[in-house]
C-alpha cells in the first residue's frame, strides 16, 4: 500500500535542488498565500491577496492556494491513497495532494490567512497544516486573521504549528475586522491596516529571501553539521 506521505517526500526531493539553484542565482522569492476560509468573499482572503500584490513590488512571485477550492480530505496518516484524494480540476481528474504538494515545494515563503473561529484557526487551515512538516523547514511565514477581537490566539496557534515544523515566523501579524476595514471597492480604510499590509509584504520578501537562502546553503554544504538545516539534507538529495 502506498502511504499518502510518499508523494510529498518524492516531490520534495525532485524539486528542491532546482529551488536551491534559483535562490543562489538571485531569482525572486516565491510567496504562497494559503487562504483558510470556506466563505466566498472572505475578508481574510481579500487581505491575503492585497499582501501578495504588494509583495510583487519587491520582486516576488506569488500564488494563492484557496482551501475552499482545493478540498483536502481530513488528514489520516494511516490511510493509503484513495478516491478521496482525486478531484476534477479544470476538467481534469487530479490528485489534490499532488497539486497542493507541488505548490508547497514551489514556495520559499508563506502567508497563512484564516478567520477566527471560536478563538482558533479554521478547520481547513489546521487540516492543511497537518499534511506537511519537512516542507515548511527553513521558510518564512506571515499571518492574517479575520477577527472582531484581533485574532491573537489564532495567530499564536498557526505560529506554534509552524514552529514545530522548523519554519520561521514574522514576529507580528495582520488582523482585519470585516467590512469595517474596507470600503466598497475593497481598499483598506484603516490606515494602520494599510501600513501593515505594506510592511508584511516588504518584510516577508526581505527576510524570507535571507532565511531561505541561508537554509539552502547549509543544507547543501555537507561540511555544516552544527545547524538544524543538516537534518533535512536527505530530503534535498
Amino acid at each position: 500500500m502506498i502511504s499518502i506521505t510518499k508523494p510529498q517526500i518524492q516531490t520534495l526531493k525532485l524539486g528542491q535542488s532546482d529551488n536551491s539553484d534559483k535562490m543562489h542565482q538571485g531569482a525572486p522569492v516565491k510567496v504562497l498565500g494559503v487562504a483558510g476560509s470556506m466563505r466566498k468573499g472572505s475578508f481574510s482572503t481579500h487581505a491575503l491577496k492585497l499582501v501578495l500584490e504588494e509583495a510583487k513590488k519587491y520582486g516576488s512571485d506569488s500564488r494563492v492556494l484557496e482551501l475552499r477550492e482545493v478540498r483536502l480530505p481530513i488528514y489520516d496518516p494511516s490511510r493509503s491513497v484513495s478516491e478521496e484524494l482525486y478531484q476534477n480540476v479544470n476538467g481534469n481528474r487530479e490528485n489534490v495532494l499532488d497539486t497542493v504538494t507541488e505548490a508547497i515545494n514551489w514556495a520559499d515563503a508563506f502567508v497563512l490567512a484564516s478567520p477566527d473561529y471560536h478563538g482558533s484557526m479554521s478547520g481547513a487551515m489546521k487540516n492543511f497544516l497537518d499534511y506537511f512538516w519537512e516542507e515548511f523547514a527553513g521558510k518564512t511565514f506571515g499571518y492574517i486573521i479575520a477577527s472582531h477581537e484581533k485574532g491573537l490566539t489564532v495567530a499564536d496557534q498557526m505560529r506554534t504549528s509552524v514552529r514545530q515544523c522548523y519554519g520561521w515566523s514574522m514576529p507580528y501579524n495582520i488582523s482585519v475586522n470585516g467590512a469595517n476595514d474596507f470600503n466598497s471597492a475593497g481598499n483598506p480604510v484603516n490606515t494602520t491596516l494599510a501600513n501593515r499590509i505594506k510592511m508584511l509584504a516588504r518584510d516577508l520578501v526581505t527576510y524570507g529571501t535571507l532565511i531561505r537562502r541561508q537554509f539552502l546553503q547549509d543544507v547543501m554544504n555537507k561540511e555544516v553539521s552544527d545547524s538544524y538545516a543538516s537534518r533535512y539534507r536527505e530530503y534535498y538529495n
